[in-house]
């Protein structure tokens, strides 16, 4: 996703390995869909990495130094192309737990409601 017009995602590992089974997906991945995907964010560095003897897997970094890996063990093609469109489309900002369900910058004068009525 862009921030002010900047695409947040510099640079996409993409790990496999050429013998096993479980990088079946991903070997097609790069086969069919890896060129349409490098035309069509020129923006990014998409780097092919071999390691073998590993489960293949999707490594994003982003300009905020963060960075993601995400697993594409088994996955077909579509799946595979659903990862790194997301990862394309993410801040790289960390995830953090909301204390609460409603978050706002002017809490309620009254305060908050609670089911729990006592009359």
């Amino acid at each position: 996703m862009a921030l002010r017009g900047v695409w947040q995602l510099q640079k996409l590992i993409v790990s496999y390995c050429d013998w096993s089974g479980s990088s079946r997906g991903i070997r097609a991945f790069m086969d069919s869909q890896l060129p349409d995907f490098k035309k069509k964010n020129p923006q990014l560095k998409v780097v092919r990495e071999l390691i073998r003897g590993q489960h293949p897997h999707l490594k994003a970094f982003y300009k905020n130094n963060n960075q993601r890996v995400v697993c594409v063990r088994n996955l077909d093609v579509e799946e595979i192309h659903l990862h790194a469109t997301r990862l394309r489309n993410a801040l790289g900002r960390k995830v953090i737990k909301l204390k609460t369900r409603h978050v706002t910058k002017n809490p309620s004068v009254q305060g908050t409601w609670k089911t729990d009525v006592r009359f």
